[in-house]
């Protein structure tokens, strides 16, 4: 990696900051106060939706924070052993963001409704099989698995970001043309799949012009 991909992750993490911020406050408030007057999505009448969506939030700000560190060259050529480690923890963690989201959807469903619930429930069925997948393929040693693995896990730990990203983005250029506050609309239908599953495309393109085979 060059100097323009160091700076580049270095300034995706930089913006990443505030949403990491938020997302481990958010968690935390959930877990150990009541603050139903502060969303809508803790007023639900079932404390293990709230505590899903907690661990889904506090899980989701530690792989954000992390996988931008995580995915430098430096880190595994110099510091092996921490690669891994923060591999486990980046794992771990992934899988309680899935299924914390997935128990919450299960129990509660989303704010936008049968399609928000459908693209939620698949970001997090991948995510959950990105995580295992990865972990599986580091253990058996069997290194262009376990990379592309993590790439995937990558690209989704930080859709979570992105889905806020496309948000501000949108509005800032039109102003919120076709989205709601039941997010029923076009562009919310859209952006349900719209923040991962492109950014997954381009890594099994990017997996197929290299020849990396299929994993």
């Amino acid at each position: 990696m060059g100097r323009a991909g160091y700076l580049g992750l270095g300034a995706v993490w930089l913006l990443a900051l505030p949403f990491v911020a938020y997302a481990a406050a958010f968690g935390w408030r959930g877990l150990v106060a009541d603050p139903g007057a502060e969303s809508y999505l803790f007023d639900t009448g079932a404390r293990g939706a709230e505590v899903a969506l907690a661990a889904h939030m506090l899980a989701g700000a530690l792989i954000t924070a992390l996988v931008p560190i995580q995915v430098l060259p430096i880190l595994r050529r110099r510091w092996p052993g921490l690669h891994r480690a923060a591999g486990r923890v980046i794992a771990g963690a992934a899988g309680m963001a899935a299924l914390g989201g997935l128990a919450f959807i299960a129990v509660q469903g989303t704010i936008g409704g049968a399609v928000m619930d459908l693209g939620f429930g698949l970001y997090g069925a991948l995510m959950l099989l990105a995580a295992v997948q990865a972990v599986r393929h580091a253990r058996a040693r069997d290194l262009a698995g376990h990379q592309i693995w993590a790439l995937r896990l990558a690209v989704l730990a930080m859709a979570s970001w992105a889905y806020r990203v496309h948000y501000g983005l949108w509005y800032a250029l039109t102003g919120g043309l076709g989205s709601n506050e039941a997010f029923t609309g076009a562009f919310d239908r859209v952006q349900v799949f719209a923040f991962f599953l492109p950014y997954l495309l381009l890594v099994e393109l990017w997996r197929l012009r290299r020849g990396a085979g299929a994993c």
